[in-house]
């Protein structure tokens, strides 16, 4: 019975063991912090390590190099974008609905202050960092881009709107949406627009898109 006490007793003060995926985001949350801050090549692995609470072996382990978190952030980023699109909920939207659903998500994820701040690291440290422009262009460009490139084939094949090149049309969609506030809030010349300016934005933008290609 003694024995049985004691065996309890040494368990409660035992350390909850994390799992990987959760290590992995409180790793992921330090780098962005860190990267945000002090800049890519300026933020040191140990720096990263102290403030998510972890050895640098355990982040070694789970992020072998350096841009293996820049790309992690990234991925982070893109995937809260699916998340917000909801692919079941804007299949039964008509066109007009589903198009300005689309560029809203896509506005609130290209003109939030963390992807701003991303892009500012990205520009300044790329030359010296290619991997880190070439993650962000596959990751974060070419990914949202194919969303919507994607929504754009199935309303041509439901026969809703008529465009030669989808590709073609959905970078062009993508820069009316966002390049004049985007630049202007990366160049530190006006605030990042709010959740109302984005969903206007994409009102206008998808009736002037509607109008040169709905059928």
């Amino acid at each position: 019975m003694v024995e049985i006490q004691l065996i309890e007793k040494r368990s409660r003060g035992r350390p909850q063991i994390r799992c990987d995926d959760d290590t992995k985001s409180l790793i992921i949350e330090a780098a962005d912090t860190q990267f945000r801050e002090n800049g890519y090549a300026a933020t040191s692995i140990n720096a990263i390590a102290q403030t998510a609470g972890v050895s640098t072996k355990t982040l070694y382990r789970l992020f072998p190099a350096k841009a293996d978190l820049l790309s992690s952030i990234i991925s982070d980023r893109i995937n809260r974008f699916f998340l917000a699109l909801d692919q079941s909920t804007l299949a039964t939207m008509d066109l007009r609905e589903g198009l300005e659903r689309l560029l809203t998500a896509y506005g609130m994820l290209t003109m939030s202050d963390d992807t701003v701040d991303m892009m500012r690291l990205i520009i300044a440290e790329s030359d010296r960092f290619p991997e880190i422009a070439k993650s962000f262009y596959e990751t974060a460009i070419v990914g949202s881009n194919a969303v919507m490139e994607k929504w754009l084939t199935t309303q041509v094949e439901r026969g809703l709107i008529k465009l030669e090149d989808p590709h073609m049309a959905s970078g062009m969609l993508r820069g009316m949406m966002i390049m004049e506030p985007q630049r202007a809030a990366i160049l530190r010349q006006q605030k990042t627009p709010g959740i109302d300016e984005i969903a206007q934005r994409a009102r206008i933008c998808a009736d002037i898109f509607l109008k040169g290609c709905q059928i």
